[in-house]
């Protein structure tokens, strides 16, 4: 009986190997594959359970854990989770309307919320009002899910009374949109 030789067997694999492929065509496959890696993550899988949102008091935010829905005027209201500015609530406006004299601006960012009743997130589309001098009441500085600069429409550093007969802000509203999911 003849032993068992781990190197001859390697040998004879790379020989194998070696006489029917190139390098070329190697490089080729390697090229190849580097190629097609970014597309894996789009192949079709269950996601089903990644879909899902996770609303477990863990995975709120700390300003979603303590979020009130009783009183509009302060700044741990449900919806002004990603809020930048004096509420127009109380500033002679509404929770979604601009106070008389001012004008809201026709762009504004957003945010997502989730009401502590009922425990759902929802989309909220916080909108500057314009025209009139700085309110300087009730200001909050929620930054709840905000990015960075380079994605404006969800920041909230930047004064979004483009497009208004005037570029003094006065202060922010706060729109329901809708269901996020």
């Amino acid at each position: 009986m003849k032993k068992f030789d781990a190197d001859a067997m390697g040998e004879k694999l790379l020989r194998r190997l070696a006489g029917g492929t190139s390098r070329r065509s190697m490089l080729s496959r390697l090229g190849a594959a580097l190629v097609a890696a970014p597309a894996f993550p789009l192949l079709p899988v269950s996601r089903a359970e990644a879909a899902k949102p996770d609303r477990s008091p863990e995975a709120k935010t700390a300003f979603a854990r303590t979020a009130q829905s009783k009183d509009e005027t302060k700044c741990d209201y449900w919806r002004y989770c990603a809020i930048d500015g004096a509420l127009c609530t109380c500033c002679g406006g509404g929770i979604h309307s601009c106070p008389a004299g001012s004008e809201p601006s026709p762009v504004s960012w957003v945010g997502t919320c989730i009401n502590p009743d009922d425990g759902k997130a929802y989309l909220i589309a916080y909108r500057d009002c314009c025209g009139k001098p700085a309110c300087g009441q009730c200001g909050c500085d929620n930054t709840d899910r905000e990015t960075q600069l380079y994605m404006p429409q969800l920041n909230n550093d930047v004064i979004w009374c483009f497009g208004t007969s005037s570029m003094e802000y006065h202060c922010s509203t706060a729109v329901l949109v809708g269901a996020a999911s």
